[in-house]
């Protein structure tokens, strides 16, 4: 210990002060309604009840705990061994961010292992449904939502890029409805490497984009079809263009310059699903 120039004793008396003070000021802070310390990096917290429900229900999901109303909890199937804290709804409130609509549900989760690409083109080799790839589009809500529009559509799975997509996370479960558990979503390091191998594997690439003048209508014909989006603003990268077997648009009006990526994904979805009827 440093030489205190009150002695030992007034060092030790000082320092459990301090604990005290940062004791009192955390208590504080907790019943101004800050929010309580953030989960690990990698273990992130489901809301709402479809997302928590989803991620109950899935075998691949390890979950770790449960806040719940006496309520909510009870409409759920709660697995055997799983820790289950009640609490009331404000408080869940303070777990999640601000106006998130939790349901009386919170739940605390692993991520889901990887899932490798050429395992999904395996699972997919005896039939005809799509592929989506996303090209560097991060924004959490519009994964969630193509996963979900992936889900309705029968979608063999998404594709998108490691570093340049959003993790697992509240916001992006929520918005999933659920599909984040039940599609295929592979993460990979080289876009343009992926996309090589999905042709190996026989999918004609098109990629969406205003610019072109071939409607994806008449580019989807009757081949096992990967649809291939960029992100919004920015579109898709070059190279990933260059990647693609042809470029087609969606028939909108010219009144809109483009739509969201979540509702394109949905339409590209409908038109590969009413081109297999």
């Amino acid at each position: 210990m440093r030489n205190w120039p009150f002695g030992a004793g007034w060092a030790a008396i000082f320092i459990s002060g301090l604990a005290i003070c940062a004791d009192f000021r955390e208590k504080r802070a907790m019943r101004k309604g800050h929010r309580p310390s953030k989960p690990p990096s990698n273990r992130p917290r489901f809301w709402g009840r479809h997302a928590v429900s989803a991620a109950l229900a899935n075998p691949n999901r390890v979950c770790r705990k449960l806040w719940a109303t006496r309520e909510a909890a009870s409409a759920l199937q709660i697995p055997n061994g799983l820790t289950v804290a009640f609490a009331e709804a404000p408080d869940l409130g303070r777990m999640v961010p601000a106006d998130a609509p939790h349901q009386g549900l919170v739940l605390e989760v692993d991520p889901l292992e990887d899932v490798w690409l050429g395992d999904l083109l395996a699972e997919g080799a005896g039939d005809t449904r799509p592929l989506l790839v996303l090209d560097q589009v991060t924004d959490p809500h519009n994964v969630g939502a193509i996963l979900r529009s992936a889900a309705a559509f029968d979608a063999l799975g998404i594709v998108t890029q490691d570093r340049h997509a959003p993790p697992e996370s509240g916001a992006l479960a929520k918005s999933a409805s659920g599909a984040l558990e039940i599609v295929p979503w592979v993460r990979v390091v080289n876009l343009a490497r992926a996309l090589e191998e999905i042709a190996e594997a026989g999918f004609w690439r098109i990629g969406l984009t205003g610019h072109s003048n071939r409607l994806l209508g008449d580019a989807i014909g009757t081949a096992r079809v990967a649809l291939v989006l960029g992100a919004e603003g920015e579109g898709m990268r070059a190279n990933t263009e260059a990647h693609c077997d042809e470029l087609a648009k969606l028939p909108i009006s010219d009144k809109m310059e483009s739509l969201n990526v979540s509702n394109a994904a949905a339409i590209a979805l409908y038109a590969a699903a009413s081109a297999r009827q």
